[in-house]
């Protein structure tokens, strides 16, 4: 008998098994099953009500247990649960104060605050608009707000011009129009200018001439995010029939049919057109006419909008700048906190040069026995208010070590090239090169932390020891140049150092 065959008949035997013991095992749950209905039966009905309640309940209990146990649950994140709910006026205030207690530059926040609170006693209707190049977006304007003044507004931080337009609406309402610069002039996407002016709207009107484009679609999807009216204004509607009009407007109320708060208008800025005609003997001539405008539909839409609850416009306006301030105050807080890690890292790289070249003999230990390496994490976790736990420290630090014993010798070659860059130092050793191990160990580390720290938001051991791995071999020459001018600043300044040679 061959080996495959001896396989084969083994297997049969096991599903013979597995048949049997199937088999007495229904037998077994249906000699039971009629066992309890016998004695179901001959209790009277109330007991089996009862019963087949009892282990209904539990059955439930039992499958609602096993889901909660099975069912992968994904941990929510505070910075989730931040996104989830929106913030409010007070907890950006404590935010921002909280901020400024950790030295995070605030003015510009405060700005943006100023300017809503300048805008809420105005009384005015923000409305931006935005569109392709080419698409008629100021020949509208014009269209619609006939008269109105146009001020130029440069955007603090960029050298592109926002034209504002106050104009009076026939019912008595104040707008401010904002025409924003045409995507396709800032490679055709919705750069963060152009989403920033639409947060602070209380209305967004999209221009296009047709049905839209993949990159249209794309900015429409950025601006029906933020949840405020929108109205999709379809320009140059002159140049299509009545059918070919509606067959458009309907494609593209199926393409953004799962928009709320959508409003598909057809508008025309007039202006010269050139038409045929018909001449009476049947010839055909273009010529040049000047065709009215038809923006009655969109000053219309925007006036239902507007009638529709202004109270409601003002909460969507407001509850969309403090998600700005918001997203602003984490990137200040962020910038602030990259800034001072930094400085922190420098500062315990410089200790650890300096506690080098102070030891009485160079250890084997290039953590100096991780005392300075246990205070960096620390004060890390500190600056990013992350708990930091001793075991996560401790297995960090031996992480860490393995990583630089591995490759001490490159470390140390590295740094002896560093400092044959000094004369009158050479290739010298002892302390001084040591030192200049330390300072680039410890650099490494802290920036490694702060790559964790800042993309985790805790203190993940394994994470960070791999890219202390992955980073330790960047930049060498130029840190070892930088740390060995440190450490030869240092011995000098103590000249017991420099006597024993190190």
């Amino acid at each position: 008998m061959t080996p495959k065959r001896g396989i084969r008949i083994l297997l049969a035997l096991g599903v013979l098994v597995l048949a049997l013991g199937g088999f007495l095992l229904v037998l077994l749950i249906t000699e039971s099953a009629l066992n309890v209905q016998t004695q179901l039966a001959e209790r009277g009905g109330w007991f089996g009500m009862v019963w087949w309640g009892a282990l209904a309940v539990v059955s439930l209990a039992v499958g609602g247990l096993l889901w909660r146990l099975l069912l992968p649950r994904r941990k929510r994140t505070a910075r989730e649960a931040a996104d989830r709910e929106p913030p409010d006026e007070q907890a950006i205030a404590r935010r921002i104060e909280q901020a400024e207690q950790i030295g995070v530059d605030t003015a510009a926040i405060r700005a943006e605050l100023e300017r809503l609170k300048a805008r809420r006693a105005a009384g005015e209707i923000q409305v931006a608009l935005f569109g392709d190049i080419s698409t008629g977006k100021s020949a509208l304007i014009r269209a619609l707000l006939p008269g109105a003044e146009a001020r130029s507004d440069v955007v603090g931080g960029t050298t592109r011009t926002l034209e504002r337009y106050r104009w009076q609406s026939p019912a008595g309402d104040a707008l401010i129009l904002t025409d924003m610069p045409g995507t396709a002039e800032v490679q055709g996407e919705l750069d963060p200018l152009a989403r920033d002016e639409a947060m602070r709207a209380h209305v967004v009107i999209y221009v296009c001439e047709g049905d839209l484009t993949r990159t249209q679609f794309v900015d429409l999807g950025g601006l029906t995010q933020l949840g405020k009216p929108l109205v999709l204004a379809l320009n140059k509607a002159d140049r299509y029939s009545t059918k070919e009009l509606a067959l458009l407007r309907t494609r593209l109320r199926e393409r953004m049919a799962d928009v709320e708060r959508l409003e598909i208008v057809s508008v025309s800025a007039g202006g010269p057109r050139e038409v045929s005609l018909i001449t009476p003997d049947g010839r055909e001539e273009r010529v040049e006419r000047d065709m009215p405008p038809r923006v009655e539909d969109l000053a219309a839409a925007l006036q239902r909008i507007i009638d529709g609850d202004a109270g409601t416009l003002d909460q969507l306006r407001d509850s969309s700048v403090f998600v700005l301030v918001a997203r602003q105050l984490d990137e200040a807080t962020a910038r602030a906190r990259r800034q001072q890690a930094e400085a922190l890292v420098e500062g315990y790289s410089k200790k650890a040069v300096v506690g080098a070249l102070a030891a009485i003999t160079p250890g084997a230990d290039l953590l100096i026995q991780g005392y300075l390496g246990t205070q960096m994490i620390r004060e890390l976790g500190a600056l990013y208010d992350i708990q930091v736990r001793k075991v996560d420290v401790d297995l960090l630090l031996t992480l860490v070590q393995k990583h630089v014993g591995r490759a001490s010798t490159l470390i140390l070659a590295v740094a002896g090239n560093g400092l044959k860059a000094f004369p009158g130092v050479g290739t010298l050793a002892g302390g001084i090169l040591h030192a200049v191990a330390y300072g680039i160990i410890f650099r490494t580390l802290g920036r490694a932390l702060v790559i964790t720290l800042d993309t985790r938001g805790e203190l993940h051991p394994v994470q960070t020891a791999t890219v202390f791995k992955e980073t330790l071999g960047e930049n060498l020459e130029t840190s070892a140049g930088r740390f060995a001018r440190m450490a030869i600043e240092q011995a000098r300044k103590d000249p017991q150092d420099g006597a024993d040679g190190r």
